[in-house]
């Protein structure tokens, strides 16, 4: 039986593109969560009034990758320490975010998550937020997939 893993790390694209190649992930798909408006757009998201995030919802085996491999691939995609901005894009739709989907999740993103603050591996506290998952809006479809559909293997300057 699948599960259900949401990360918001930046812009979706490279991050759909990084979860995908992971063995064990069944399929991905990009979309917003952890905001106030019903179906929003790409347009609404981005003018940050909406409190949603851009985030990839992954359907994993567990049998094959666990959440906490997962988790562990969220920390290498981003930089976790920088409060709604990664890169040249900031918003709080940009947000660092793991969105758990039950309370066995959560344990072990915020077991996850003190400990990748502890190792000083950043300079800067991590400000990943650790919320429940909310209803996911599946981004329209020229996104899904946007790297793949380009040949283009990532998108980071």
């Amino acid at each position: 039986m699948s599960e259900k893993a949401t990360f918001g790390a930046g812009c979706f694209w490279g991050v759909e593109a990084a979860f995908a190649q992971v063995p064990g992930v069944i399929s991905t798909a990009v979309g917003y969560m952890g905001g106030a408006t019903d179906n929003p757009t790409y347009e609404d998201v981005c003018t940050d009034t909406t409190g949603h995030a851009e985030v990839v919802q992954v359907e994993f085996d567990p049998d094959q990758v666990s959440y906490r491999d997962l988790v562990e691939k969220f920390w290498s995609l981003h930089d976790p320490t920088t409060l709604n901005r990664q890169g040249p894009d900031f918003g709080s739709q940009y947000r660092s975010a793991i969105f758990v989907h039950s309370d066995e999740q959560r344990e072990q993103a915020e077991s996850s998550k003190a400990a990748a603050d502890a190792s000083g591996r950043w300079p800067r506290p991590i400000v990943t937020e650790v919320t429940p998952a909310g209803t996911f809006y599946r981004a329209e479809e020229y996104h899904q997939q946007y790297l793949a559909k380009r040949g283009m293997g990532s998108c980071h300057l």
